[in-house]
């Protein structure tokens, strides 16, 4: 660092050529040149400068109230969404009141219906088991019907002598020669 300065020092020995010539007091130098400086910036660059500025500020405004237009979009969306919420609360109980109630009438008419069928098939079971009854009654009356018959023929049979047994059909031969008579 020491050569640094010994060679500024070293060129203020230089002889000079009239009034001008080096100043060797940095300090002194570096705030003239820092004001030089300065000055010519602020005068050429305030311009610029505020032109940034304002372009700067124009852009963060435009972002604020595009921010405030998409928030108060936001809000008027969210209280939409509240206003359908709600709405559709409302019908989501009202279908669910319809619906519990409904599914009690559904629950009533099947409970009904269940009660009807049963009712019809124990009709029909009872009609079946009366008409086994009266197939079973009618068969067992033929069964004596027919034993009645056969003893009865095995009775006359025994019974008769076969001119006996030429009187009675010579009778009914007789008998149904009258009813075709009365009939013609």
């Amino acid at each position: 660092m020491k050569n640094v300065t010994d060679s500024f020092v070293s060129l203020g020995h230089w002889p000079s050529a009239g009034s001008f010539g080096f100043n060797t007091d940095i300090l002194a130098t570096n705030l003239i040149n820092l004001s030089v400086v300065l000055g010519v910036l602020i005068f050429f660059g305030k311009g610029v400068l505020s032109d940034l500025l304002d372009n700067r500020k124009q852009r963060i405004l435009n972002t604020i109230r595009n921010s405030e237009e998409l928030r108060e979009g936001a809000i008027e969306q969210l209280e939409k969404a509240w206003a359908r919420l709600r709405k559709v609360e409302i019908e989501a109980d009202q279908f669910r009141v319809n619906g519990y109630s409904e599914i009690e009438r559904e629950k009533l008419n099947l409970i009904d219906s269940t009660y009807k069928t049963l009712e019809q098939l124990e009709n029909y079971k009872n009609e079946t088991i009366n008409f086994e009854q009266q197939k079973a009654s009618n068969q067992v009356q033929q069964r004596v019907f027919q034993q009645a018959l056969q003893g009865a023929l095995g009775t006359l049979n025994s019974c008769l002598n076969s001119e006996l047994h030429l009187r009675t059909i010579s009778a009914n031969i007789g008998i149904l020669g009258a009813m075709k008579e009365i009939t013609d």
